[in-house]
């Protein structure tokens, strides 16, 4: 089903992103997997290589998987609120992530994980329409989707990235604590 659905999307033309697609970005990681990661949209080295989180945010996305116990090839299945690159790496648009959202939606369907990381603010505004509930207030917390799976808000690599501090109330430290979380709930 995943098959048929990634064949049918490389030929998507349903917003203006397929304009500048190299590789369409679909997903990486384990059909079975009770984990569920849910991006914002691919980035350059995404769309040369059409998996997502594979550029500098990625490589860091997988050493604070490694130190929580998730195996990103065989406890996570990986995914974007849209499957191709916004132009200058920018924040989708609405209108696209509507585009995509039915095709998100058919991943969940089929993958059918009991928890879903919902990975930075875009994702979270997929699943979260109360716009008053950033990131920052929401993460660590967890919330119902539907068929009893979780969502689980985390800061994005990208923004971590940003953040140095180790302390033990800082961005780092608390996406340490929540993917730890994850990693207890399955």
């Amino acid at each position: 089903m995943l098959d048929e659905l990634k064949k049918e999307l490389e030929n998507c033309t349903k917003c203006p992103l397929h304009l500048g697609r190299n590789k369409l970005v679909f997903s990486d990681g384990s059909e079975n997997a009770k984990i569920m990661l849910i991006g914002e949209a691919p980035g350059a080295d995404e769309d040369k290589l059409g998996l997502p989180f594979v550029g500098r945010a990625g490589k860091f996305l997988n050493e604070l998987l490694e130190k929580a116990g998730i195996d990103r090839k065989k406890d996570l299945y990986i995914a974007n609120t849209v499957k191709c690159r916004p132009p200058e790496n920018r924040k989708p648009l609405e209108c696209e992530k509507i585009a995509c959202e039915g095709n998100l939606f058919k991943q969940i369907e089929v993958v059918k994980p009991k928890v879903i990381i919902l990975c930075g603010s875009t994702a979270v505004e997929t699943f979260i329409k109360d716009k008053k509930l950033t990131i920052t207030k929401i993460r660590g917390q967890v919330f119902e989707y539907k068929n009893g799976i979780k969502l689980v808000p985390i800061f994005h690599p990208s923004y971590l990235l940003r953040k140095h501090s180790t302390d033990p109330d800082a961005p780092r430290a608390l996406t340490l604590k929540d993917l730890g979380m994850v990693k207890a709930m399955v």
